[in-house]
């Protein structure tokens, strides 16, 4: 059994903060969905392929399928890693944006997605969420990068949108990385069927490697 047990929908005290428990085959991504008309639910053989990844290349014992997951109800405290991508608008409500602190506060991790259109209103919606922390890009340096599978560059760049760069964008409370976004990259759109996309081999890999790695260090990082 995996005991992941700092993260809790209460305060973070002893006495009162949950423990979740995930037994075998019950680790797994959550999937946001969130309010603001943007295509939350994108991409959708994307978690299911890098669920299978995982599965495949680490001993974490995780489920076949994501569970779909909203700020507003108690199955959020049952996944330690968090996924949104989309197209378009992201909007939380007041109450949301202090339960995504609470819950990255508290152990959670959160991978966000860009899947070309979703750029502003995330990074809008994070510094609200985030005031006091704002997104700065990931040293190369950092395990996320290396933990399972080695990056020297950075993030993969699976999909041209801008020609710009691909980049990693976080958030950081004291060492830990709770936020990580995936900017000019698509990870998202990489992870999904080959056929989909027609991506060659190459980037299906890169990407499914450093989906990997981000699901290995929210595990890892949250005991």
């Amino acid at each position: 059994m995996i005991v992941l047990g700092v993260i809790g929908a209460g305060p973070a005290t002893p006495s009162n903060r949950p423990t979740v428990q995930l037994s075998d085959a019950s680790l797994t991504i959550g999937r946001l969905h969130y309010d603001g008309g943007g295509d939350w639910y994108a991409n959708p053989s994307s978690l299911p392929n890098l669920l299978a990844a995982i599965r495949a290349r680490t001993t974490l014992p995780v489920a076949e399928r994501e569970r779909v997951v909203t700020l507003s109800g108690p199955e959020l405290w049952d996944v330690p890693y968090l996924h949104m991508t989309g197209h378009g608008n992201v909007r939380f409500s007041d109450e949301e944006l202090r339960t995504l602190r609470r819950y990255l506060e508290q152990g959670g991790f959160l991978h966000a997605d860009d899947n070309y259109g979703m750029d502003h209103a995330f990074r809008r919606e994070i510094a609200r969420v985030f005031p006091d922390h704002p997104l700065v890009e990931v040293p190369l340096t950092h395990p996320i990068y290396h933990l399972v599978y080695d990056f020297p560059k950075g993030i993969p760049k699976i999909h041209e949108h801008d020609g710009l760069p691909a980049q990693g964008f976080g958030i950081f409370l004291g060492d830990r990385l709770v936020v990580y976004y995936s900017y000019q990259s698509d990870l998202g759109d990489g992870w999904e069927d080959p056929d989909v996309h027609h991506d060659p081999p190459e980037l299906h890999e890169a990407a499914l490697r450093m989906g990997v790695n981000l699901f290995t260090y929210a595990v890892s990082a949250s005991r």
